[in-house]
C-alpha cells in the first residue's frame, strides 16, 4: 500500500505494528530500522517518519499504546492547560495493566477519572494535572511555582487541588505542604518575602490586605503593608503577573497608590532570590522615607 494511504489511516502519522499489518505491511520493524523511514515509538506502535516527532505525535503514541480509556494527567496535562510545567514524561492514567516505555508513565486507576478534550486529547481537570505533576517533583519551589500558576491563571483554586490531594494521597505530601504554605504566601516570591520582613524587622506587615482610602474607594491589595508609616510592597511577578492584560493593570494600580499618597517597593522575584540584601536595604530606605513624612489617610478594609 502507497505511503500517502498509510497516512490516511495514521492518526498524525501515527500507527499500531497490528494496522499497518492489516493493511498489507507484513513487517513495519523492519522499516523503523538505523536508517529506515518509519520509527518505533512504543512496543507496537509506528511513526510513518524517522525525523523528531511532534509533542502531539509523541502523546498520539502514547494514547495508542495505553489503549482505550487512558487519560493524560501530570505535566503533560499541565501544559495542554497552558501551565509551565517541567519534566518530559507522559503520564497517563489507565483502566487496564498497561507497561510504560521511554517516556510513559502508565499508571493503573479506578476509577478513571473524567477527562476533557484539549486539542482533540482527553485530559485530566487542571488540579488532577497539577497534583499528580507535584508528585513526580522532589523541589518544593518548583511545585509552589506549578500550584500558584495554575491558581494565579484560574485554571484551579486553592480548594480544588485540596480536594485532589486529599482524595489521592499517595505521592500528595509535598503538594498538600505547599498548598499549606501557600495559605500563608501565594507564591515562591512572598514567600521569601515574608523570610526577609521577618528577618530585617521594621515594623509588624499585613500581608494581603485590601487598602481604601477617606472616601472608602478601594485603592489595591499590597503584598505587604506597613501600616504605621504607610508603606507598600509588591512582588512583581512576570511569570505569574504579566499577562495579556496586566501591564495595564499595573500601571493603574501604581496611579492609584501614588494619588493616595503611598509610597510602594516593587520587587521581582528574581531578585528577591538572588539579592536579598539589596532588597532589604531598598525596604529600610524605603520605610525612613515613608516614616519622615505625614502617614496618607488610608485604613485596612474587610471585603466580603
Amino acid at each position: 500500500m502507497r505511503i500517502e494511504h498509510l497516512r490516511e489511516r495514521s492518526d498524525l502519522g501515527v500507527i499500531s505494528a497490528g494496522a499497518l499489518k492489516s493493511l498489507g505491511v507484513s513487517n513495519p520493524w523492519r522499516r523503523c530500522a538505523a536508517g529506515g523511514p518509519w520509527q518505533r515509538m512504543y512496543p507496537g506502535v509506528v511513526l510513518l517518519h524517522n525525523g523528531p516527532p511532534t509533542p502531539d505525535q509523541h502523546l498520539t503514541a502514547a494514547l495508542l499504546r495505553a489503549g482505550p480509556g487512558a487519560v493524560v494527567t501530570g505535566a503533560e496535562a499541565c501544559r495542554r492547560h497552558g501551565l509551565p510545567a517541567r519534566g518530559q514524561e507522559i503520564h497517563l492514567l489507565v483502566p487496564g495493566s498497561v507497561r510504560g516505555s521511554g517516556r510513559l508513565i502508565a499508571e493503573r486507576v479506578y476509577p478513571v477519572p473524567p477527562a476533557v478534550d484539549v486539542g482533540g486529547f482527553p485530559v485530566v481537570s487542571c488540579a488532577r494535572a497539577v497534583v499528580d505533576a507535584c508528585r513526580r517533583l522532589r523541589s518544593a519551589d518548583e511545585a509552589t511555582a506549578l500550584v500558584a500558576a495554575a491558581i494565579q491563571k484560574g485554571r484551579c483554586s486553592p480548594s480544588d487541588l485540596a480536594a485532589e490531594a486529599r482524595v489521592n494521597r499517595y505521592g500528595t505530601a509535598l503538594v498538600r505542604a505547599v498548598l499549606e504554605e501557600l495559605g500563608r504566601a501565594e507564591s515562591v516570591a512572598e514567600r521569601d518575602a515574608r523570610r526577609l520582613s521577618r528577618r530585617i524587622r521594621l515594623t509588624t506587615a499585613h500581608w494581603n490586605v485590601t487598602l481604601a482610602g477617606a472616601d472608602g474607594v478601594i485603592i489595591g491589595r499590597p503584598d505587604a503593608w506597613y501600616d504605621d508609616v504607610g508603606l507598600a510592597w509588591k512582588i512583581d511577578s512576570r511569570a505569574f503577573h504579566y499577562g495579556p492584560r496586566d501591564y495595564e493593570r499595573t500601571l493603574a494600580r501604581n496611579s492609584r497608590y501614588a494619588a493616595a499618597g503611598i509610597l510602594v517597593v516593587q520587587t521581582l522575584p528574581t531578585r528577591l532570590r538572588d539579592n536579598p540584601e539589596a532588597v532589604a536595604a531598598e525596604l529600610r530606605k524605603a520605610h525612613r522615607a515613608a516614616a519622615a513624612r505625614p502617614r496618607p489617610p488610608v485604613r485596612i478594609v474587610e471585603v466580603s
